[in-house]
């Protein structure tokens, strides 16, 4: 069966780009989690808003930390091998977590074990899909692929926020389980590592691109070979502290904290829910118009107004929250719009500077950065939410930071002019 699809009138890539859209869905599932089970394990445990935080801290950071050795285990032992393990890892881990009764528990089966699992089913893994399967579409692919965050959202949050007021959190967890374990068969079915191993090249090749990473060597040795490379690069830095803004403001701020805020402004837990469902619909219209905008566009520029429109919508959030919801409309739908449109002219921008063979590793280091951001706004916002009593003063600052991101991107070396494939940026350096 497999020989027939890779010989029919649709390339291969688009059913691998199709298997790992569903991958990263359940993977958004999980990732929606959090936010909906604060509020509960507060009434049921007495657990402080900064004691979860911390569990989901450890966790946003094995997220990231794991990323760049994923990748690199991708390259050694292939795609499909490496999801299937993590998909397992996480089914365990969430399903550990509903028998837990101390902290110490959430941090170790939430933190650390699904925390690794989810580190192998990021962003990481679609810039792996995209740079291996398309040289067409290439920014169309990651931007979508990305998206499949928000369409997660959009299915799992008003589920899993019922499953909470009506049967317990419990459910919920058993939920993002079953959603898990229903994506194996189908990962290891369709899913193949390399169009090589259908008999094509990648969607668009003509033969003249750089290679992608072979598979050979020692995958831990390849991971700091590649934060070796990029820390050697300014422009390395500016993607990395940029996009550790972009977690600290998404997934460690807004994607953790939006719901108990909107709780303690007196919106119901399945209302809030699903107010963070609508910003994953303006998401995936955001993230794949981000997408096309990249394969036409200077991705420099592109970032600078995506983060500049973020921090002018956090700043207002604080004005909005509860005083009406037409207020809150018009920041889901701004906020919305770029929740993760960053990600496809980051990788572009990746891929430029450090060529194709590289650009999955050391993208891993640059995500890695984005979740060092998510873990600490998680674990700060919570406990400025416990000091201080409401996230004011956490929302205004996180959309400073934004204007901060918005200076450092339009910093990154001025080589790179537009779409399309390049010799690496660091390799012209050298050589000029």
């Amino acid at each position: 069966m497999i020989a027939r699809l890779a010989a029919g009138r649709v390339h291969y890539a688009w059913i691998v780009f199709g298997v790992t859209f569903l991958t990263l869905l359940a993977a958004a599932g999980i990732r929606s989690t959090p936010g909906v089970l604060i509020v509960p394990l507060e009434h049921e445990f007495g657990w402080t808003r900064a004691t979860i935080s911390l569990g989901i801290s450890i966790n946003l950071l094995m997220f990231g930390l794991f990323g760049p050795f994923a990748a690199a285990f991708m390259n050694r032992f292939g795609i499909r091998r490496i999801v299937l393990i993590a998909l397992v890892t996480i089914a365990i881990g969430v399903g550990l977590t509903t028998v837990m009764t101390q902290p110490w528990q959430l941090d170790i089966f939430w933190g650390l074990i699904v925390g690794t699992g989810t580190g192998s089913m990021a962003t990481v893994l679609a810039a792996t899909v995209a740079n291996r399967w398309f040289v067409q579409h290439r920014g169309l692919a990651v931007g979508i692929l990305t998206a499949a965050n928000a369409t997660g959202q959009l299915i799992f949050l008003p589920l899993l926020a019922s499953l909470t007021v009506g049967h317990g959190w419990r459910w919920a967890s058993w939920a993002v389980v079953g959603a898990t374990l229903a994506v194996i068969p189908i990962v290891a079915f369709l899913m193949r590592d390399d169009p090589a191993d259908v008999g094509l090249k990648a969607l668009g090749a003509t033969g003249d691109e750089a290679p992608a990473a072979t598979r050979t060597g020692n995958p831990f040795a390849a991971a700091i070979e590649g934060l070796r490379i990029g820390s050697r690069s300014s422009d390395f830095w500016f993607l990395a502290g940029s996009f550790f803004i972009c977690g600290a403001t998404t997934n460690g701020l807004v994607g953790t904290h939006l719901i108990p805020a909107s709780m303690d402004h007196g919106i119901p837990e399945v209302t809030a829910a699903s107010l963070l469902a609508v910003i994953g619909v303006f998401d995936i219209v955001g993230t794949t118009v981000s997408g096309i905008l990249t394969d036409r566009f200077d991705s420099r520029w592109l970032l600078f107004w995506y983060y500049a429109l973020r921090g002018m919508s956090l700043l207002i959030l604080p004005f909005v929250l509860g005083s009406s919801y037409f207020g809150l409309i018009l920041f889901i739908v701004f906020y919305g719009l770029d929740w993760v449109a960053t990600v496809p002219p980051t990788v572009a921008l990746a891929g430029r500077i450090f060529g194709r063979a590289r650009m999955p590793i050391v993208f891993g280091w640059i995500f890695a950065s984005h979740q060092f951001g998510a873990a600490f706004a998680s674990l700060a916002a919570g406990a400025m939410r416990t000091w201080l009593g409401d996230y004011q003063v956490t929302f205004m600052s996180a959309g400073l930071l934004c204007l901060v991101a918005a200076g450092l991107v339009i910093r990154i070396g001025r080589t790179d002019t537009g779409p399309g494939e390049a010799r690496p940026l660091i390799e012209q350096t050298a050589a000029g």
